[in-house]
């Protein structure tokens, strides 16, 4: 039962050596053809490729978008740690309570009498850093609120404009009083 179906074909005289031939050359052809040009084959897989190219490159040009913004992110931090910690102003010895509101809670620096003044007048500012706070010129809270407002915790604008048709214009209540 060696023979091939071809071989027994040919013996029972149900086709020729002429058929045979032809339909050996047939089958090489085809083969031939599926190896190497199958042009539906090889066009369906270049328009895969093509669009999982497309999309690794979309892919990256978005990873490449977070890393910029993480990256311009972490130098405004940085420039902003840099502006605090050089410019900081020493809160003095005299050890007065000073109260302010932060994140819905009140918090207390202990600085000196000059110091209390300046930040009620409006000169000095208080800038969290970190988990501190720490207390800066007026100039330098202002280009920490350029970079980031939410670092500035207190900053007191003085009253320019006063009104003039308050009828308690005439009795002051100072700003400086301790609680």
């Amino acid at each position: 039962m060696s023979n091939s179906l071809r071989d027994q074909l040919l013996k029972a005289g149900l086709v020729n050596e002429k058929q045979v031939k032809q339909a050996s050359k047939d089958v090489r052809k085809k083969e031939k053809h599926n190896r190497h040009g199958n042009s539906a084959g090889k066009d369906e897989n270049m328009r895969a490729a093509e669009k999982a190219r497309a999309a690794k490159v979309e892919h990256d040009r978005q990873l490449n978008q977070e890393r910029a913004k993480e990256a311009e992110r972490k130098a405004l931090a940085a420039q902003i740690k840099q502006l605090i910690e050089m410019n900081r102003v020493a809160p003095g010895d005299d050890e007065i309570a000073y109260r302010f509101a932060h994140d819905n809670k009140v918090k207390t620096v202990y600085v000196s009498r000059a110091v209390h003044q300046s930040l009620v007048a409006g000169r000095l500012a208080i800038a969290s850093l970190e988990s501190r706070y720490e207390i800066v010129p007026l100039s330098v809270a202002e280009k920490i609120m350029q970079r980031d407002t939410s670092r500035i915790v207190l900053l007191n604008q003085p009253d320019r404009a006063e009104d003039l048709d308050d009828e308690y214009a005439e009795y002051k209540v100072p700003d400086d009083l301790m609680w």
